[in-house]
Parts: structure tokens; sequence; C-alpha cells
């Protein structure tokens, strides 16, 4: 079991550190092309957090493990609300500010239940991946709108500032790290899918439950980085934007591509728990961030009760193993 144990721990630092490499490559390879930074961090960015699970699903699905894909997808959305803005809000209350984060919150609500209602009958099918898949496209297509019209939103500003941040590279350097990023992100998820179904199969564990901790925490590194790096330039929206935008991607285009692939079916928890915790956290943040009487916060309390409830649900899933292997 050694093996598998340091695949996972290898892969997934290789995974993170390939997606950082990738991010920067992409983000330097979109300025070089003229693109304005809202749209950068809207779509580059997004799609550069979102891309260790899009990986990571996409390898599980094709070796025949469909439900560590779906464990990956749900986790990783529990992760960056509960765990991710847990604690960057600890570190410092997030204030809202950007007119699009405003107009994303609603709309990831909404992608949530879809979601719910495609669990009812216990499986996802191609035809249903499809319908995520056209759903991601045509938000990306808003995106991309979104963009180009709103340009001195305050997301873009925070965008801007990152990108004045970054240490100056070429456009030969920028495609070389978006390229190696791109392959090593490829051979990291393989040897972490790898090592995940080994630890699984000796523990006697679901893939679901192994997806749903390790793997999920493991992908959702970047955007605990990039979040807290946010808030420590005092960059609000680019840390709330970072989260909403990489669960929109894993709700519609991980869970998507993986259903694509392959066909899932899974047990109630699945609906029952799992989903439930994800659209609950959904409508929290939706709640806390839309600011209905005001500019959307989410304080230190808040905060540190959303850490608590990650803490609660993940302890919920240790304790189901344990009783069923009792």
């Amino acid at each position: 079991m050694l093996m598998p144990i340091l695949a996972v721990v290898g892969g997934l630092a290789l995974l993170v550190w390939s997606a950082d490499r990738f991010i920067d490559g992409a983000a330097a390879t979109a300025r070089f092309a003229g693109m304005p930074p809202l749209l950068i961090g809207m779509v580059i960015i997004g799609f550069g957090t979102s891309a260790p699970e899009m990986v990571v699903s996409a390898f599980a699905s094709v070796q025949g493990n469909p439900n560590l894909a779906l464990g990956n997808g749900y986790g990783s959305n529990i992760a960056n609300i509960a765990l991710i803005l847990g604690l960057t809000a600890l570190l410092s209350p997030i204030a809202v500010h950007s007119q699009i984060l405003r107009k994303e919150l609603p709309l990831l609500t909404v992608f949530t239940f879809l979601a719910g209602y495609q669990l009812l009958d216990g499986q996802i099918t191609r035809a249903e991946a499809v319908v995520l898949l056209i759903v991601f496209f045509a938000m990306m297509g808003w995106s991309v709108m979104q963009g180009i019209r709103q340009r001195g939103d305050t997301l873009g500003n925070d965008m801007e500032h990152e990108l004045e941040s970054e240490p100056a590279m070429t456009l030969g350097k920028a495609i070389f790290w978006l390229l190696l990023g791109l392959v090593l992100l490829i051979v990291s998820s393989r040897v972490l899918v790898w090592g995940a179904v080994d630890i699984a199969s000796a523990l006697g564990v679901s893939d679901l439950i192994i997806g749903l901790t390790v793997v999920a925490i493991g992908t959702s590194l970047p955007e605990l980085a990039s979040s807290i790096i946010a808030v420590r330039k005092n960059e609000h929206d680019l840390a709330l934007g970072n989260v909403i935008g990489s669960n929109m991607f894993n709700t519609l285009a991980v869970v998507g591509i993986a259903g694509a692939i392959h066909p899932m079916s899974f047990s109630p928890e699945v609906l029952t728990r799992d989903w439930v915790v994800m659209a609950g956290l959904t409508l929290s943040l939706f709640i806390l961030g839309y600011g209905f009487r005001g500019k959307g916060r989410i304080n230190r309390i808040e905060g540190g009760l959303l850490v608590a409830v990650f803490a609660g649900y993940t302890t919920w899933l240790i304790y189901g193993v344990i009783a069923t292997q009792a």
C-alpha cells in the first residue's frame, strides 16, 4: 500500500505545481493575444484552477471509476465554499463589490439545482452529461460577453492588479509553461487516480468517498492558494470569483465530461448527503455574497461557521466508513 500512498501524495503535489504553471502560462499567453484582464480572470484563470478536477475526473471515467469523478466534482465544490472561503474569511473578511459576481451567484445556485434534478433517478446518463456541457458552453459565452462589456468592473481591476504583479514573461516562455503545465497535469492526474483507486480497494472504501475527501481537497489546493493571496492583496472580488468560477466549472464541465465518457450510477447518499450539503453551502454563499441589503460580505464568524460545516461533513463521511466496516 506504500506505492499507492506515494502516488497520491506525489501526484497531488505535482498536480498543484503543474496547475500553477499552466495558469501562469495561459494568462501570459492571453495577455499577449490582447485579451482584457476581466476576460482572463473569468475564462482563463477559471479554466486553469479547475483543470486539475477536469483532468482527474476524465481519467477516472476513462479507467471505469466514474464515482471517483463525481466525488471529485462535488467534493471540490464543498471544499471550495466551506474550507477555502471559510479559511480565507477567517484571515480577512471578504467584501463583494463586483456586479458580475452578483450575477454569477444566482447562476451557480441554478446550476446546483439542475445537478440535483439529474441525481433524482440515481444516475447521470450521457444525454444528461451533454446537457451539462451545453449549459457550460452557454455560460462560457455569457462570461465572454460580460468580460467584453464590463471592463470597468472591480473584478477586472483586481485581475489587472494581479497580472501586473506577476513577473514579466516572454511569449515563448509563456507558451512553454502552458504546454509543460498541461503535460504534467495529465501525467500527475493519471498517477493520482491510480493511487486513489488502489487505496480505496485496499481499505474497502468506495471510490466516491476517496473522491469526496482526499482527491477533492487536493485538487482544490490551487483555489486555496489563489484566494488567500488575493485577500492578502485586498483583492476580495478575485478571491470570491475564483471559488464561484471553479464551482461552476466543477458542476457543469467536470461532471459533464466524466458522464459523457462513462455514464454514472451511484448510491442514494450522493443526493441525500453530498448534494444536500453542496446545495446548502451554495445557497448560503448566495445569501452572504449577494448582499440583499447592501454589499455582500463574509465576516470572520461566518467564515468560522463554514469551516465548522466542512469539519462536520468530513466527520460524517469518516463515521460512515467506520460504521460500514464495523
